[in-house]
């Protein structure tokens, strides 16, 4: 299966948490579908929050887009994902996203034919070891266990199995950006986490679903 059914970690919220304003903050929560990323409205801009320091401790609800939403990691049969073997070496590097930053917990997941849903739990600011990621970020240096810095080494490790796997050196894998919200307290913690446990029964209705394109 692509998602992770276990009980939900407990993590407690710092007292001072506080929601970052963002293009997203006039979407309700009531709809969570709209928080997907939708590459036709956000495309090639930056998503992250100008001045939010993402190694902050806190809960993060991201999502990571395959490469021209091509079904790569498996499909849903009577609303359960059922992983290929592309969607396994997902699962095996969002796993050990803890061992390689060990400041970060792995909460709610789920591996999606075509996009990856996960929340990612910052307990405070450290420094991990990326997964064989680019050791520059593009536009200046990383900030270990940072949201963008876990993600690009996962994407980066990910894009070098499968292409291994299926001989396709420098073929891309993922979307080049990625989408995640801040997530404010445990009620909305929980209703992400409901969304993500959700998700595989919603897949007919699902944006980014090829065929509803």
């Amino acid at each position: 299966m692509g998602t992770h059914t276990g009980a939900p970690l407990q993590h407690s919220f710092p007292h001072q948490f506080i929601f970052y304003k963002c293009y997203i903050d006039t979407t309700s929560l009531g709809d969570i579908a709209d928080l997907k990323f939708n590459p036709e409205k956000h495309h090639r801009r930056s998503v992250r929050l100008k001045h939010y320091n993402y190694a902050e401790a806190g809960a993060y609800f991201v999502t990571i887009c395959a490469h021209n939403r091509e079904c790569l990691f498996g499909d849903i049969n009577d609303g359960e994902m059922k992983l290929n073997e592309y969607g396994d070496i997902a699962k095996t590097f969002l796993n050990k996203i803890p061992e390689h930053f060990n400041n970060v917990s792995l909460d709610e997941y789920i591996i999606m034919p075509n996009h990856i849903h996960l929340i990612l739990i910052i307990d405070n600011p450290g420094r991990g070891t990326a997964c064989r990621a680019p050791t520059v970020e593009r536009f200046g240096s990383p900030v270990h266990g940072s949201v963008p810095t876990i993600i690009r080494s996962f994407k980066s490790a990910v894009t070098k199995q499968i292409n291994q796997k299926r001989d396709t050196p420098g073929m891309p894998v993922w979307q080049r950006n990625y989408f995640e919200r801040v997530l404010r307290n445990k009620t909305e913690l929980n209703r992400i986490r409901q969304y993500i446990i959700n998700n595989p029964l919603q897949w007919d209705i699902d944006k980014e679903n090829p065929a509803n394109i």
